[in-house]
């Protein structure tokens, strides 16, 4: 066939044309120059980004006629003939179809001769990580120990593959995957060139398929050049690739955004119907709102996000009223279902449910937000309870009983049950005011007898407030209120009732806990609370 694609018309010959390998290239333009040029080369890299033309281009550097040198005039016999890949001191071998040991003894015997030529004989294997056991076993000597006229040029996509007895006889140079603004840059080169029309975002589209593969991106030009009848258009190139148009991949992501399932389904048949890779379309969502999670935490002009200014814009209006622990639970539900589809005999169903369960996902609130909301709660509980203590003490009027008239002798008995209530209560105001802390351990206690000079005094339930008005400190301050509050010497006596309350106190209780659980479910903090949360109440605790 006469015609030549574009992937071998447009191959690198010099060092300079090598595209975004800097790194590899001038390290051996130097080593040239400085006679440095270790004897074994491995070039290991993904696929088509030039470990092939490097290694040609070296090949050439070191056989041409004003070589050694870093810039192969490609005019010479012994250039062209390795461009044409005819020289005979310069041999490409595929490592998958000579693999075995046999071709290696053959190979070890042959670097015994000078080169026929040139100033050395070049082996490039390309592919060597597929050569077997024994054929790299058969090769450690002579790669360790060469003849001074022999060069080994080593490529492969898997150097994890190699034995590690022969990557350490050879000087490592690792291939990166090529950039997609150079790639872009590229093609616009060699469309200048075969004055092929094509517009700048279908050159990206072409270069973000071709996953930083210069030779991939190549093959796809030369598809799509063919294809077209005249200047290519974006629809053309997007029914190339198999790809769903950008704005419908906006459109998709905007409903699952909002939460519209029926949105959602519904484009997601009309991409159907047009016959687009489903499969494809669940890899692009992943990208999608990957790019989004990345705009959305600020770093939307970065390097990291490889899209037109217009699309970033768009994606920046996206997320703008969304959090980030939202877009980032959507995008890994995506990219974990994303194997799934890939996988799936009815990617249709797969997706669809795909959009249910994003359908039903809650907003997620995001953890600066909670964290706002608790201030703004702590602050209010702190207002509020500050408001109900000043409201309790201005509340609070204790008034002091009259002096008691002198003892008479209907004074001597003991009193009734409603005075006892009574004069318990007049009390139980003063230690409310002059002795507080006294309060929780008398309010489970009333007064059951009163003497001539003695004071009996009940608790009910717990043995605990008992004990604790018990002590000494306590009995002292019960003293000295009895006393004063008498206008006599009182002797006074804790008695503990029975372990149980009666039911007349626990029916009292339990109205009191119903009445206190009401108020604190109704409370707007509570409220507030569980709507920050997005929780429920399982249990109220009375302390």
């Amino acid at each position: 066939m006469s015609y030549l694609v574009l992937a071998r018309k447009y191959r690198p010959q010099t060092f300079e044309q090598v595209v975004d390998q800097a790194h590899i290239t001038q390290t051996l333009k130097n080593a040239i120059k400085a006679d440095r040029l270790a004897h074994a080369l491995l070039f290991a890299g993904p696929r088509g980004i030039g470990k092939t033309s490097v290694a040609r281009i070296l090949a050439k550097a070191m056989n041409c006629k004003e070589g050694p040198t870093t810039t192969p005039c490609n005019v010479c016999s012994s250039c062209r003939e390795i461009t044409d890949g005819i020289a005979v001191d310069v041999f490409e071998i595929d490592g998958a179809s000579n693999r075995g040991i046999d071709e290696i003894r053959e190979l070890r015997e042959n670097v015994k001769y000078m080169p026929g030529h040139g100033r050395y004989k070049i082996y490039i294997i390309d592919e060597v990580h597929m050569l077997t056991a024994p054929a790299f076993n058969a090769l450690l000597k002579t790669l360790e120990e060469p003849p001074a006229h022999v060069l080994f040029i080593f490529a492969t996509t898997e150097s994890h593959k190699i034995p590690v007895t022969i990557l350490s006889r050879c000087q490592r140079h690792d291939f990166r995957r090529i950039g997609l603004e150079d790639i872009i840059q590229h093609l616009k080169y060699i469309c200048q060139g075969t004055s092929f029309e094509i517009s700048e975002e279908s050159l990206r589209l072409l270069a973000k398929e071709a996953d930083g593969s210069m030779r991939d991106a190549l093959s796809l030009l030369d598809q799509v050049n063919a294809y077209s009848e005249g200047p290519a258009t974006d629809d053309q190139v997007l029914d190339i690739l198999g790809a769903v148009d950008r704005k419908v991949i906006f459109a998709l992501s905007s409903a699952l955004i909002a939460h519209d399932v029926v949105k959602a389904l519904n484009l997601l048949d009309e991409v159907y119907n047009h016959g687009h890779d489903l499969k494809r379309l669940s890899m692009q969502m992943v990208e999608h709102f990957r790019h989004l999670l990345i705009v959305k935490m600020g770093h939307g002009a970065s390097p990291l996000v490889d899209v037109p200014a217009h699309e970033l814009t768009l994606m920046e209006q996206q997320v703008e009223n969304i959090s980030s622990e939202s877009v980032n639970h959507v995008f890994n539900n995506l990219f974990q279902a994303e194997t799934g589809i890939r996988l799936s005999p009815q990617p249709k169903l797969a997706m669809e449910m795909l959009f249910i369960k994003l359908g039903q996902l809650k907003p997620v609130v995001s953890f600066d937000e909670i964290i706002k909301k608790l201030d703004h709660l702590a602050k209010e509980i702190k207002t509020d309870s500050l408001a109900q203590v000043t409201e309790v003490r201005e509340g609070l009027h204790f008034e002091t009983p009259p002096a008691p008239e002198p003892t008479t002798r209907s004074e001597q008995e003991p009193a009734s049950p409603e005075n006892l209530t009574e004069t318990w209560q007049q009390l139980f105001a003063v230690f409310s005011k002059r002795y507080p802390a006294l309060i929780p351990n008398l309010e489970n206690a009333a007064l059951t007898r009163i003497d001539k000079d003695l004071l009996e005094i009940t608790v009910t339930g717990n043995s605990f407030c008992t004990t604790r008005l018990r002590d000494k400190k306590s009995m002292a301050t019960l003293q000295k209120v009895c006393d004063q509050f008498f206008k006599r010497k009182m002797k006074i006596k804790i008695v503990q009732a029975g372990k149980g309350p009666s039911p007349k106190s626990q029916q009292k209780e339990s109205d009191r806990a119903r009445r206190l659980k009401r108020e604190a479910l109704s409370h707007p903090l509570v409220t507030e609370a569980l709507e920050v949360f997005q929780g429920r109440v399982v249990d109220v605790k009375i302390l």
